[in-house]
C-alpha cells in the first residue's frame, strides 16, 4: 500500500485501481471519505467565491458610478457564467443558496468597502438584490 501522506498522488492512483478492479477491502476507506468530502467543500468553496467576486463587482457598480467600465461589466458578465458553470456541475449546491448568498455577501461587502476605499458602511448590510437579480445578464444596479 503507498502511503498517503507521503505520496498522495502514488496513493490516488492505487486507490482508483483497487476500485476499477473491485478491490473494495483493499481500500483505505478513511482517507477516501475524507478527500471525498474535502472535495465537496472545495466546490462548495469555488461557487462561494464567485459569488462573492460578482458581488463586489455589482457593489462597486452601484457605489462607484463614475468609475464604471467595459472592465467591470465584463467582470460581472463573466462571473455570473462561472458561477452558474459551477453550480451546473454540482447541482446539489442548490439547496445551500441561501446561506451561500450571506457569506458570499459579507465577505463582499468588506471587499468591496477595501477595493474602492469607500466606507464599509457606504455598502447594505444583507444583500439588496435577489437571485433573479444577481443572475441576470441585463441587471446593473444603481444606488
Amino acid at each position: 500500500m503507498i502511503n498517503y501522506e507521503k505520496d498522495f498522488y502514488g496513493w490516488t492512483q492505487e486507490q482508483a485501481g483497487l476500485l476499477r478492479a473491485g478491490r473494495l477491502l483493499d481500500l483505505d476507506i478513511a482517507n477516501l471519505i475524507e478527500e471525498i468530502e474535502t472535495m465537496g467543500r472545495s466546490e462548495k468553496r469555488e461557487l462561494q467565491n464567485r459569488l462573492t467576486v460578482l458581488l463586489v463587482h455589482l457593489l462597486k457598480w452601484a457605489f462607484q458610478a463614475e468609475r464604471r467600465g467595459r472592465s467591470w461589466r465584463l467582470t460581472i458578465s463573466g462571473q455570473r457564467i462561472n458561477f452558474m458553470d459551477v453550480l451546473s456541475d454540482n447541482p446539489g449546491l442548490k439547496p445551500h443558496l441561501p446561506l451561500l448568498l450571506v457569506n458570499a455577501y459579507r465577505l463582499a461587502r468588506i471587499n468591496a468597502a477595501k477595493e474602492s476605499g469607500l466606507d464599509l458602511r457606504s455598502f447594505p448590510d444583507c444583500c439588496p438584490w435577489t437571485w433573479e437579480q444577481i443572475m441576470d445578464d441585463d441587471f446593473y444596479p444603481e444606488t
